[in-house]
């Protein structure tokens, strides 16, 4: 592996069933705890996960994976490998490479997700969760929204012309966003190309099967969930999210009695995790594993 950025974090990759090269940060941490595994979401990449790591890397070891068609992965060919359970089967196929027994698993919207469906398979795997606004049932409005911009690749001249767009489409999910963070955001879900533009960094084919009604999870995601019953479990739900629904997160909290649901005022979908109530969860959580 190769060291990157001011030495914080290795560059590794592994090779998913059907061949495809796949990237992941590795920061490293004490080998006396499991790693955390950090999984991002639909558009995102591992750059999305660099505040939490700054925060915990050297205490905990985190693994940060880019799905395939994000950041440096590989892009698929066959586009309908873009679901859920194909995304599991990659994630399986590094913590095996990396011979983890045992992570704890952070996972943001489809990351949260995968983080359901690895308990269903292979609950012995999973330390500790952290679901961050995402639940076994979905909101159909954010659903839709997600579904209106994934997918519409754009470019701008410049850094500030992509932080104004990002402003556009986010200012009712982070109301209180001022310029340098959104700049922050634009350079997460931003990359250079070739041509000297900026563009989002995540292969537009990943709309394909998202667009299927149903592609976006599995077929019984409260099962799902139910497996991280006796877990130590954070679920972090943003106060104005259009996914997570307030009644589903309190059901979810009532339906495994080791999860402590966070709400984060005057965000949307999803939080950042650098609020200070969700570092606060996210540090309750970690305490509980450390004590076990």
């Amino acid at each position: 592996m190769a060291l990157s950025d001011k030495q914080r974090f290795t560059d590794g990759y592994w090779w998913s069933n059907d061949g495809l090269r796949l990237h992941y940060r590795d920061y490293a941490g004490r080998d006396d705890r499991p790693a955390i595994l950090c999984l991002h979401g639909l558009t995102r990449n591992a750059r999305d996960w660099e505040d939490v790591a700054d925060r915990l890397a050297g205490q905990w070891r985190l693994i940060v994976p880019e799905m395939r068609g994000r950041g440096e992965s590989g892009y698929a060919r066959d586009p309908m490998t873009y679901v859920p359970l194909v995304y599991l089967q990659d994630v399986e196929a590094l913590l095996n490479q990396l011979e983890l027994p045992q992570v704890v698993a952070f996972g943001t919207s489809l990351g949260g997700i995968l983080t359901m469906l690895l308990a269903a398979t292979d609950r012995d795997r999973i330390a500790a969760a952290m679901l961050n606004d995402v639940g076994p049932e979905l909101d159909p409005v954010g659903l839709g929204r997600i579904r209106g911009y994934v997918g519409k690749q754009v470019s701008h001249p410049t850094w500030m012309h992509a932080a104004r767009a990002v402003a556009e489409a986010n200012g009712d999910v982070y109301p209180r966003y001022e310029v340098q963070d959104w700049l922050h955001m634009a350079k997460r879900v931003h990359r250079l190309n070739s041509a000297g533009r900026i563009i989002l960094d995540y292969d537009m084919k990943i709309a394909e099967p998202f667009r299927v009604p149903g592609n976006e999870a599995g077929p019984d995601m409260w099962r799902a969930y139910e497996a991280l019953a006796g877990k130590p479990v954070a679920i972090v739900r943003g106060e104005l999210s259009d996914i997570l629904p307030a009644p589903v997160a309190a059901a979810m909290a009532a339906r495994v009695d080791t999860a402590e649901l966070t709400t984060v005022d005057q965000v949307g979908h999803a939080p950042t995790l650098t609020e200070p109530a969700s570092a606060a969860a996210i540090d309750r959580l970690l305490a509980r594993v450390a004590g076990a």
